[in-house]
């Protein structure tokens, strides 16, 4: 699921809890013409306009949710309920739920674990990416089927820096399905988890003619990076998985 599906998404579960369904009532709540939301929330592809950047971030700020709200998919899956705006400072990642291995499994959840970098040995440099003991993340079985994603294929990694903003933000948890895991399964401009001799990334990934380009969202900062194919075996790029979720949890 992209970015403006995934606003468009949250923007009618919006519009069905805050404004009982009527899109002119989002309108006049948001200064824009009905007939332009009408085309954003549409479900006929031909007709849908996206939800881009700037028009996210004014709904945000003029219905007094929390910025980036409409960019986070929550990590059960199912329908969001639209959160009070005073409840926390993060209230969209309430569902979002750190257990270990006392914590019961319910019937409809699995346990997915965690990857992260592991220094190789002291101050040498290098990394090995491994997965936590102890710590895993709720994932409700609907959202792993929804997404295509088989229950023992599903890892969390999380988000360091800021490369990926306004999508990603630093500490932001990535769901990764590892069973596409081959430069033959990369969708172009979809985001995956990378290793890159050691070190864990999450780029937006395309193939190209001679090898693959890494895309960072923020771009003023991170420019594109191009490499052949000699380039993704000499440096030890690997995929460890298409990215199918990512969400945030309240500090």
């Amino acid at each position: 699921m992209d970015i403006y599906e995934i606003r468009r998404s949250n923007l009618r579960e919006l519009v069905t809890e805050r404004f009982n369904g009527r899109i002119a009532g989002l309108a006049e709540a948001i200064d824009r013409a009905p007939s332009y939301l009408s085309r954003c929330l549409t479900g006929k592809t031909e007709h849908r306009k996206r939800i881009g950047e700037s028009l996210a971030r004014d709904i945000e700020d003029r219905l007094d949710l929390p910025r980036f709200w409409l960019d986070v998919i929550c990590a059960t899956g199912e329908t969001r309920k639209q959160p009070a705006a005073a409840a926390t400072d993060h209230p969209e990642l309430a569902d979002l739920t750190i257990w270990d291995d006392q914590s019961p499994i319910e019937d409809d959840e699995v346990v997915v674990p965690y990857l992260h970098e592991v220094e190789l040995a002291a101050g040498s440099g290098r990394f090995a990416i491994e997965q936590t003991e102890g710590s895993n993340l709720r994932f409700g079985k609907r959202s792993l089927r929804k997404n295509g994603v088989q229950f023992d294929s599903a890892r969390c990694v999380t988000v360091r820096g800021n490369s990926m903003l306004p999508v990603l933000r630093d500490g932001a948890i990535v769901g990764v399905d590892v069973a596409k895991s081959s430069f033959g399964d990369i969708i172009d401009g979809d985001i995956y988890a990378l290793n890159h001799n050691g070190q864990l990334r999450i780029k937006q990934v395309y193939r190209t003619p001679t090898g693959i380009r890494l895309r960072s969202f923020n771009r003023d900062e991170y420019p594109d990076e191009e490499y052949s194919f000699n380039d993704v075996q000499d440096q030890g790029i690997n995929v460890l998985g298409h990215v199918f979720w990512w969400g945030m949890f309240a500090r």
